[in-house]
C-alpha cells in the first residue's frame, strides 16, 4: 500500500494561501461595487461623465466659431445666443464648451502628475523607511510650507505659461498630500501579517510592493486622485484669472478673466461671469462627491466603525444596529 505525499507548495502559492487565509485581499471589482453602493458617487460620476463628453465632442457641439464675432457686444441671452455674447461679440456658449475641454484636460492631467509623484514618494518612503523616509518627508515638508500662489508665479515666470507647464506646475505643487496619505497606508500594510509571512517565505521587495502593497493602497490612491482633479481645476482657474495661464488657450478661468478685464460687471453682463463660475463649482462638487464616497468605502481607517446617532455605539460600516 503506497501513500501519496502532497508536493510542497511554491513560495508564491504559500503567499497566496497566507493572504487568502487572513482575508486581507480585496476581490476584483471591489472599487466598482463600492462606487455603485454610494448614491453620491453615482451622481458625481454622472456629472463628470457629462463634462468629459462635452470636452471630447465639444468641437462638434459649438453652435458658433469662438474666433468670429457673431453678435453685439455683451448681447443678453436669447434664442440666437443662449448664454449671450462676451465683450468681443463671441457666443458665450461656444466659449464655455471650448473652455470645458481645456479645464478638464488640465484637471485630469495635473491630477495624474500629482498621483504619480505623490504615489511614488509615498510608497518608497513608507516601504523602505529609514534615512530615505526622513529625506523624502523633509522634502515633502518643504513643499508644504511654501505658499502656493507665490510658487506658481515664480515657476510660471521661469518655465513659461504654456498649457503643458501649467499642468506640470500644478502637479508638482499638489503632490504632497498624496505622498503623506499613501506613506501612512503603506506603513500600515507593511506590518500586516500576510506581508510578513510573504517576506519570511523569501519574497523580494519588488514582489512585496507590486503583489501585496500596491493592490491595497491603489484604491485609496484612486480616491485621492479624484479629489485632486477638483483641486487642479480650481488651481487652473485662479492661475489663469491671475494672468499666469496660457494666453492662447480658452479655459473657464480665461473666460472669467476676460469678463473682468472687459468690465462685464459694470455692464451688468452676468452671463459672461456666472456660467464659467458655475461650471467650475459643479465639477469641484462632483469630484468631491466621488472622491469622498470612494474614500469612505475604501479607506480602512474609516471602515473601522461609525458612531450611531441613535444609540451612540460603535458599529461596523454598513452593519445593523444591535437590538437591546
Amino acid at each position: 500500500m503506497t501513500i501519496d505525499h502532497p508536493l510542497p507548495a511554491a513560495p508564491e502559492q504559500l503567499e497566496e494561501l497566507s493572504a487568502e487565509g487572513l482575508g486581507e485581499r480585496r476581490t476584483p471589482g471591489f472599487i466598482r461595487s463600492a462606487i455603485l453602493t454610494q448614491p453620491a458617487a453615482l451622481v458625481g460620476l454622472g456629472v463628470l461623465f457629462f463634462f468629459v463628453f462635452i470636452a471630447i465632442f465639444g468641437s462638434y457641439l459649438e453652435p458658433y466659431s469662438i474666433h468670429d464675432k457673431t453678435g453685439p457686444v455683451y448681447a443678453p441671452p436669447s434664442s440666437a445666443h443662449w448664454l449671450g455674447t462676451d465683450d468681443g461679440g463671441v457666443d458665450m456658449l461656444s466659449l464655455l464648451i471650448a473652455g470645458t475641454r481645456v479645464s478638464m484636460e488640465v484637471g485630469f492631467a495635473a491630477a495624474l502628475v500629482a498621483m504619480l509623484i505623490g504615489g511614488a514618494v509615498g510608497v518608497i518612503s513608507g516601504f523602505v523607511g529609514g534615512i530615505i523616509d526622513v529625506v523624502l518627508m523633509r522634502i515633502t515638508d518643504i513643499f508644504l510650507v511654501i505658499p502656493d500662489i507665490p510658487l506658481m508665479i515664480v515657476m510660471a515666470a521661469i518655465f513659461g505659461r504654456s498649457l503643458r507647464n501649467i499642468i506640470i506646475i500644478i502637479g508638482i505643487i499638489y503632490w504632497t498630500s498624496t505622498a503623506r496619505l499613501i506613506r501612512a497606508q503603506v506603513k500600515s500594510v507593511r506590518e500586516r501579517v500576510y506581508v510578513k509571512r510573504a517576506r519570511s517565505l523569501g519574497a523580494t521587495n519588488n514582489r512585496l510592493v507590486f503583489k501585496h502593497v500596491l493592490p491595497q493602497v491603489a484604491p485609496l490612491l484612486i480616491a485621492n486622485t479624484v479629489l485632486m482633479v477638483a483641486l487642479a481645476v480650481f488651481a487652473e482657474t485662479y492661475i489663469t484669472f491671475l494672468g499666469l495661464g496660457d494666453p492662447s488657450a480658452i479655459s473657464w478661468g480665461r473666460l472669467i478673466e476676460n469678463a473682468f478685464l472687459g468690465n462685464a460687471v459694470l455692464n451688468n453682463a452676468w452671463w459672461a461671469i456666472v456660467p464659467p463660475g458655475v461650471c467650475v463649482t459643479i465639477v469641484i462638487l462632483a469630484c468631491t462627491m466621488v472622491g469622498q464616497s470612494m474614500e469612505d468605502a475604501l479607506n480602512p481607517r474609516l471602515k473601522v466603525g461609525h458612531l450611531s446617532v441613535r444609540r451612540f455605539r460603535l458599529r461596523p460600516l454598513g452593519g445593523k444596529l444591535d437590538s437591546e
